[in-house]
């Protein structure tokens, strides 16, 4: 009889431990999701009845069923990975907590990251509706063994959008490589220069466009043509196969992106070319971002207090944010982690060049900007009438008309 009773007692407190057991879900596209399961080895120390299911989907997969689940409620984690470009629509659709307000009190938080990263993820009507946990500082990675060849120093590169050119036209003629991989690409930094505080890249702080107004666009749709009459891109889109295989063959001499790009270039894009590479500033010094990881809690989240703990580690706690960025090379939001002897090693794929601290240097300088729901909307619409420019030779100053006009019209809706 004892031993019965002991049997049924045990059994009780193991499905009692088993029934306080809670699950959460975190949503990630790759690699975040293996940064999220790195970190949950040492989380999960303090929170050991709490198993975390890691969703992961392909980046555009990702996005989009978390875009389903917003609008209808259905299938939603209680931790939602969002990146920058998709920040806006998520941020202003009204379904993401506050993280400003309580129970969470994310303002506590906002001198500890990176300022132009925490207002990205802030908006007027809905608070802080996500929180940052990796950055984009832009940089222009670029072949020195072609610059060598075409006798170009940096310097030409960084100095002025003419001599950035001007050093394409040396490098065509002395190597074949073309300078850029699709003259849009020049155009997506220069818009981003110059921007007011308060206001978005497409939109003030009003929520107006500015495609017409503002002379960035002007300037960026000029480089850009400028660019393609020249013969100087390879009309190649980023991420496609083609790109792919230019990077590793040396057929494009500059690509302008984020910090992490030289990681992607390493693992996978063009591990054959380790040491050819070297990274530096944008032309004309510009300090703009490109891309960033949002953690955010939807509203009808079921498991918010635990949800909002792991965010805190992921985004706040120095040693996680820093192996992130030494394993996945994602870039910290946190300013504590951004220092330390691992950012003082040399970067042996970019041939020894210690490029770590230039980066934060340009991450630093970035000056905070908004983001609008829209902004995928606008930006389509500015890239459609940029090729019009480039393809069928229409005039830029008709072009930015029209796309000042269609996204007026769009996000009005």
């Amino acid at each position: 009889m004892k031993k019965m009773l002991s049997m049924m007692l045990f059994a009780c407190l193991m499905h009692s431990a088993h029934a306080q057991k809670t699950t959460i879900t975190v949503a990630a596209y790759p690699a975040v999701d293996d940064i999220v399961k790195a970190a949950l080895k040492e989380w999960q120390k303090k929170n050991p009845n709490v198993e975390v299911k890691v969703v992961s989907r392909e980046y555009g997969d990702h996005h989009t069923a978390m875009t389903t689940a917003l609008a209808t409620s259905t299938g939603l984690p209680d931790v939602m990975t969002i990146e920058y470009g998709y920040l806006g629509r998520f941020s202003q659709s009204g379904g993401l907590e506050d993280l400003d307000k309580p129970p969470y009190k994310a303002q506590e938080h906002a001198s500890k990251l990176v300022g132009f990263a925490l207002a990205q993820g802030r908006t007027v009507a809905n608070g802080l509706t996500a929180m940052p946990t990796d950055i984009g500082p832009g940089a222009m990675f670029y072949r020195k063994d072609i610059l060598e060849k075409a006798k170009v120093k940096e310097s030409e590169l960084t100095q002025s959008w003419d001599a950035f050119v001007q050093s394409g036209e040396k490098i065509k003629k002395a190597s074949g490589a073309y300078l850029v991989a699709h003259a849009r690409d020049v155009k997506d930094i220069v818009i981003r220069s110059g921007i007011p505080e308060g206001h978005g890249v497409y939109f003030d702080d009003k929520g107006q466009s500015v495609i017409s107004t503002s002379a960035r666009f002007k300037r960026g749709f000029e480089m850009a043509q400028k660019i393609r009459v020249q013969g100087l891109d390879a009309k190649i889109n980023p991420w496609s196969n083609e790109w792919g295989e230019s990077l590793k063959r040396g057929n494009v001499t500059v690509q302008m992106m984020g910090a992490w790009l030289g990681g992607h270039l390493q693992n996978w894009l063009a591990p054959n070319t380790s040491g050819l590479w070297r990274s530096t500033v944008l032309p004309e010094g510009i300090a703009t971002s490109w891309g960033g990881t949002f953690y955010a809690i939807p509203k009808n989240a079921k498991n918010k207090d635990i949800a909002w703990d792991l965010i805190k580690y992921l985004t706040l706690d120095r040693q996680q944010q820093q192996l992130a960025f030494e394993k996945y090379n994602a870039f910290p939001a946190l300013l504590e982690a951004q220092s330390g002897a691992f950012f003082d090693q040399p970067v042996a794929f970019l041939g020894g060049q210690k490029a770590r601290p230039e980066w934060r240097a340009t991450a630093l300088q970035i000056k905070p900007t908004m983001v609008f729901k829209s902004d995928s909307v606008a930006e389509e619409i500015v890239n459609a009438e940029l090729d019009l420019v480039l393809n069928k030779n229409k005039s830029i100053d008709q072009a930015l008309k029209d796309a000042h006009r269609l996204v007026q019209r769009r996000a009005g809706r």
